[in-house]
């Protein structure tokens, strides 16, 4: 059960299903870590890890598997195990499942599983109601070629790659920016003192006034109940659905925190604008920087003088390295690895057990989106020995 003391809880923001594994990309979870560990602090059940499956790339892969099984060819990527025509959904799971070690798959929530895919359409439904979306005919560009929905602007197909689109009339999702209204502004963010960047305010206020939140896309959350047959929300939308999802199915606290770095941020927020609530749950965005994974390996001989065993080593680069990175939101420059090595090593040699102000500062903090107590030698030593417990 969420916590009643905090009445937030973090998840992390769908990361995209590409091929890559957990091993070759720690980098790609940084968000995962960051929301586990936060609710672990918060006294929280872990929440689901979530995985984005509504995209291009993926609809072109899925195709490719399909034209090389009925053609007999062998599987064209190491991890797609499966032979034959494998449905869609299943196909996601397969490589999400790959990218975890064997046996050692986690609790995992999709954007197209049942409880996303219901938020999301009640959302829409509200949405419809308040006048936040409409359903239009309007002039779209699709694909002279293939008839992928290229949007409202003249470009190449992402689908094929054809140069020429034509124009056609036909009903759609939209969401119309009111009058002086903004898309994202410094309360979206979980920040002390609501700081936010100015960069992705930027990229926000420059968004276009009509956003199209239906797309062509073999795989998705299909808005057939809006009588939109063929089209599916924009996943941009759907990414929030999926957040807020999980904090609905958890009895619904007041906030919901979705881990994500600046540039994913900047992709979505716009088209988080209607997506951003859900029955009286408030998501904000959680920053958190890059961390410079490839370069860990220059820490070895640091890890040998100061005597740091292979767990020690794994948590300090799994656990406390993404906590670095929701301080330093800029990214973390390979040349801060020693000085964060060595802070994280005085915290988890320090003596005595967690006191109860210790506990309740920061769990404070957190809430507050208040990253201080990561460079509190105090506050950082209960973490980390209230998180072993």
């Amino acid at each position: 059960m969420i916590s009643e003391v905090a009445g937030v809880v973090f998840a992390n923001g769908p990361v995209q299903n590409g091929e890559f594994t957990l091993a070759e990309r720690p980098g790609k979870v940084a968000g995962i870590r960051i929301a586990a560990a936060m609710n672990q602090l918060l006294g929280a059940e872990p929440t689901p890890q979530l995985w984005n499956t509504v995209t291009l790339a993926g609809d072109l892969r899925h195709r490719a598997l399909q034209e090389n099984s009925a053609a007999h060819r062998p599987p064209i990527h190491g991890v797609w195990a499966a032979y034959g025509q494998v449905e869609r959904g299943v196909f996601e799971r397969q490589l999400v499942a790959a990218k975890y070690p064997v046996g050692a798959v986690p609790h995992v929530w999709t954007d197209v599983d049942e409880p996303v895919v219901a938020t999301a359409l009640a959302m829409v439904e509200h949405g419809l109601a308040v006048g936040d979306l409409v359903v239009e005919t309007i002039e779209v560009r699709l694909c002279a070629s293939c008839g992928h929905l290229a949007g409202l602007a003249d470009r190449p197909c992402r689908a094929c790659g054809h140069q020429v689109t034509r124009s056609e009339r036909a009903r759609h999702l939209l969401a119309r920016r009111r009058p002086g209204a903004e898309l994202v502004d410094a309360g979206d963010f979980h920040a002390h003192a609501r700081r936010a960047p100015a960069h992705l305010l930027s990229l926000a206020a420059n968004a276009p006034e009509v956003l199209l939140l239906s797309r062509t896309r073999d795989h998705g959350i299909g808005l057939e109940p809006l009588g939109l047959p063929g089209l599916v929300l924009d996943p941009r939308a759907g990414l929030h659905a999926a957040v807020l999802a999980v904090a609905a199915e958890r009895g619904g606290p007041e906030l919901v925190v979705m881990t994500t770095t600046e540039n994913a941020a900047a992709n979505i927020a716009a088209y988080g604008a209607c997506f951003r609530a859900h029955l009286g749950i408030r998501l904000r965005y959680g920053l958190h920087g890059r961390i410079p994974y490839e370069q860990v390996g220059t820490l070895d001989p640091l890890y040998r003088a100061l005597d740091m065993d292979a767990a020690a080593r794994e948590r300090f680069e799994d656990w406390f390295l993404p906590l670095a990175s929701w301080h330093h939101k800029n990214n973390i420059d390979s040349g801060q690895l020693p000085a964060l090595l060595r802070l994280f090593h005085r915290a988890r040699s320090a003596p005595g057990a967690v006191a109860s102000d210790e506990l309740a500062t920061l769990r404070a903090q957190i809430i507050a989106g208040d990253t201080r107590w990561l460079t509190d030698k105090r506050l950082l030593a209960a973490a980390v020995r209230g998180s072993a417990e």
